[in-house]
């Protein structure tokens, strides 16, 4: 099995944050703590290295974690962020996860591991609900592949996926480990909730 202290970690931080009127998702806080930190607090333990993908405020990335920005200022979503891991990763494998889930379990890393066969899969946590298509295990032999796929002004994950084999990684015993806080109201009710 590959071994999740190969691997290296993006947080994908880099978007417009266009439901939260254009914040800096990665920075805003929960219980106290930016949601980036949540996210350095669990994944550091699983893997070798985590990195952080991101596109403004650099400066208060840059003392958290080494700071890898898209190759293309435009905002192109998801994609740019793991064309920008896959390229600066000192690793082989990437595992994406974007800045909005703080919630992670434990035990992401060695999961989606555990379900790779061979470079040419990608895994992807469902959590028997949906798939969370952005929380996700890359080899960066697809590098060639994602860049003539954002070449060619394609912007969707799921059309990019359909491209290889994607493995399925069921999650659905930890459902709300992957709660997407999109909205400020999303937000509100996790902070309000309380710590898990």
């Amino acid at each position: 099995m590959l071994d999740p202290k190969d691997i290296t970690a993006v947080i994908l931080t880099g978007g417009e944050g266009r439901r939260m009127q254009g914040a800096d998702k990665g920075l805003l806080t929960l219980w106290g703590k930016p949601l980036v930190v949540h996210l350095l607090e669990r994944l550091r333990p699983q893997v070798g290295n985590v990195l952080i993908n991101a596109n403004r405020n650099l400066e208060r990335y840059r003392p958290l974690a080494p700071v890898v920005p898209d190759n293309d200022c435009g905002y192109a979503g998801p994609l740019a962020g793991f064309e920008a891991g896959l390229s600066h990763a000192p690793s082989e494998w990437v595992l994406f996860v974007p800045c909005d889930s703080p919630l992670v379990p434990p035990d992401l890393a060695h999961r989606l591991c555990a379900a790779i066969q061979r470079h040419d899969q990608i895994a992807v946590v469902d959590d028997g609900i949906q798939l969370h298509s952005a929380t996700a295990l890359v080899h960066q032999s697809l590098l060639p592949s994602l860049c003539n796929y954002l070449d060619g002004g394609d912007r969707k994950l799921q059309l990019w996926y359909e491209r290889h084999q994607l493995v399925t990684v069921d999650f659905s015993d930890q459902v709300d480990a992957f709660v997407n806080l999109n909205t400020d109201d999303a937000l509100q009710q996790l902070e309000q909730r309380g710590q898990a």
